[in-house]
């Protein structure tokens, strides 16, 4: 059973920094890439961050400029650091596995973790 748990948000003052992160029940090369997303209520689903299995990175608008995701493979772990948090970047924070097989791969959710951003 494939299972991505991620851990490290909270609550942090503005102009602080978090570093996420998710942890895979199965090898990260086992999965085609991993990304982060963010939802925040009453808003859209919105792309944080992608890194593949060869360690290519990109990033979404949103949080350009102040996020770098990398990853652990021999930790099992995928690593969302995040700088100069605002109040706006206030959201549930998600982590996504993407894995070969069948028709289009089987795609993966993590339960996703809060990080709140106060003034």
């Amino acid at each position: 059973q494939v299972q991505l748990a991620e851990t490290g948000g909270g609550l942090v003052q503005a102009g602080s920094s978090l570093k996420l992160s998710c942890e895979s029940s199965k090898r990260l090369d086992s999965f085609n890439l991993f990304r982060w997303y963010r939802q925040a209520p009453g808003k859209q689903r919105e792309y944080i961050a992608q890194i593949t299995d060869r360690g290519t990175t990109t990033y979404g608008l949103p949080m350009k400029g102040r996020v770098t995701v990398s990853m652990d493979n021999a930790k099992n772990m995928v690593y969302l650091q995040m700088n100069d948090l605002k109040p706006e970047d206030t959201a549930l924070y998600l982590c996504y596995g993407d894995r070969p097989g069948g028709l289009g791969g089987t795609q993966y959710w993590g339960p996703g973790t809060q990080v709140t951003v106060s003034t």
